[in-house]
């Protein structure tokens, strides 16, 4: 199964979503303004994927909490992840032992298709 975090109506999550439709793909959206992510899930992805990956500098969460200015190390960016899940970039898509980060059609091609 396939299952995919973010938040409804973040257009990338949008995108996803509709691509698994258009395939006939079964997928379970754990919606971030609606459920907690535990901070072990993150620590998780982290073992599979990059901070720089999974930590969104360009989100409105991100401008909003003037967390530039704070010049975030590693481990300062996984405590935000936690309190702050609007932070991640999205979706992250858990399948098949993999983690997909964001939204590419060709790569969900390859992978999913």
């Amino acid at each position: 199964m396939i299952q995919v975090y973010g938040i409804k109506n973040c257009d990338s999550v949008k995108k996803a979503l509709k691509f698994f439709k258009n395939n006939n793909l079964e997928y379970i959206l754990f919606d971030f303004k609606t459920q907690d992510l535990p901070c072990e899930k993150i620590s998780t992805w982290l073992e599979l994927t990059e901070m720089k990956i999974l930590f969104n500098s360009r989100s409105t969460t991100f401008r909003n909490l003037k967390l530039k200015e704070l010049n975030l190390d590693e481990v300062s960016q996984q405590e935000w992840l936690c309190k702050e899940n609007l932070l991640i970039k999205r979706p992250v898509v858990e399948y098949d032992g993999k983690l997909i980060v964001g939204f590419n059609e060709e790569n969900y091609q390859r992978i999913f298709l």
